[in-house]
């Protein structure tokens, strides 16, 4: 298409970037491509598609002429990957099977054995685990800053540090990091940088344009949007992302199936308009929270207590619906009698779809990084639903407690 893209008009790039009708017999929808396998004409052709294409028009940003193998690039997944670039300010991305999937393949894309990494005490809890339990088999080492400052992290360096590994805003305290600061910090030692921008998504927070080095996703959120798939995915500058593909892409195996990459494109396609809505309630919600007597402290970016409000300011265009917040009962069981509770909220892991979830938990004071009593938070993510309906609903469930 003739359209020009750039960062300003998001919702034109996920409406129709990638999107070529013309290709596919003028439909609409890129078609899922469910093959495995894409044939040549010739073998010259074959074994010559991997010669990269000059204009970087090709699959994969150019590495290959054609598609050729679903486990290197698929017709159907390339819209998602396309669309996801462009919206990070980014110029290639990889889709994964999973979330875990394109956080793991990017930190392994920027270590070797014995390496150490610096990351925050309010990492989410699988990446968590992935740096200090299983790359530890490697020699591999984790130091965890507190985050709040670039000096949390420079306290941190080592001479064998190569990566800096971020979550802003973290998905259960919504802690920030100074994007910006962070990256010159890292640039200057020549250490990798990696954000995960799931809460806010490129709608609201694109951390390439503050010099981060790779942007990671679970896709599974707000990407995909309708709670059906499970995807994940990394986008940065392109030869930085070819080294992705060509290793951790391809070799671990971790592909997003086509018919996923196709439910992925249809969720990105009403990205922006879902965004506005979920912020719009949350919002709303998290200012009613904030002043209820019950509530001891609400965690979300822009509060009126807001301890970061320099970085919600200088990084956020928007926030999205996931927040937290702590009762002045401080006993777990009044927490879990709340979420018991509610009826339009679901309990469950996961956020980011359609639907409201609740979870409870008691966090350690290390996710704060300080020596702080442990805390019990419970998180909220407030769905498409009607915005008074589900304040209803959480009003019953504190006058149950």
């Amino acid at each position: 298409m003739s359209t020009r893209f750039d960062s300003r008009n998001a919702e034109t790039i996920c409406a129709h970037l990638g999107d070529d009708p013309a290709q596919h017999n003028g439909a609409v929808i890129t078609p899922i491509y469910q093959n495995s396998l894409f044939v040549m004409e010739t073998m010259e052709e074959l074994v010559g598609n991997y010669i990269p294409d000059q204009d970087n028009n090709g699959p994969v940003g150019g590495m290959m002429r054609k598609f050729d193998y679903t486990r290197t690039a698929n017709p159907t997944t390339d819209v998602a990957e396309k669309k996801i670039a462009a919206l990070e300010n980014g110029e290639l991305s990889r889709c994964f099977s999973s979330g875990m999937a394109a956080i793991s393949a990017a930190i392994m894309s920027t270590l070797s054995a014995g390496d150490h990494v610096v990351t925050v005490h309010s990492v989410y809890s699988p990446a968590h685990h992935f740096l200090t339990e299983y790359l530890s088999r490697y020699g591999i080492s984790v130091s965890f800053a507190a985050g709040g400052n670039v000096e949390d992290f420079e306290r941190e360096l080592k001479p064998n540090t190569r990566l800096i590994y971020l979550e802003s805003p973290s998905s259960f305290v919504m802690e920030q990091q100074d994007l910006s600061g962070i990256a010159a910090l890292a640039r200057s030692r020549d250490i990798a940088t990696i954000c995960d921008n799931s809460w806010a998504t490129p709608i609201y927070q694109r951390p390439l344009d503050f010099g981060i080095d790779l942007v990671v996703h679970s896709a599974t959120k707000y990407l995909g949007g309708h709670s059906d798939i499970v995807a994940g995915v990394v986008v940065g500058q392109r030869e930085r992302m070819l080294k992705v593909v060509r290793n951790e892409g391809l070799l671990l195996g971790a592909v997003l199936d086509p018919f996923s990459g196709w439910l992925l494109t249809r969720g990105i396609r009403t990205l922006p308009v879902r965004l506005a809505q979920h912020s719009k309630s949350t919002e709303t919600i998290a200012h009613r929270l904030y002043e209820h007597r019950d509530v001891a402290r609400v965690y979300y970016p822009g509060m009126p207590d807001d301890r970061q409000a320099h970085l919600t300011k200088k990084q956020l265009f928007g926030r999205s619906g996931l927040l937290s917040f702590e009762l002045k009962d401080k006993d777990l069981t009044a927490a879990y009698k709340l979420v018991n509770s509610l009826q339009y909220f679901g309990i469950g892991y996961s956020w980011g779809g359609f639907e409201s979830l609740a979870l409870a938990r008691r966090v350690g004071g290390e996710m704060f990084a300080s020596s702080e009593a442990d805390r019990v938070l419970i998180r909220l993510h407030i769905g498409l639903e009607n915005v008074e309906d589900l304040w209803q609903d959480l009003e019953a469930a504190f006058a149950a407690i």
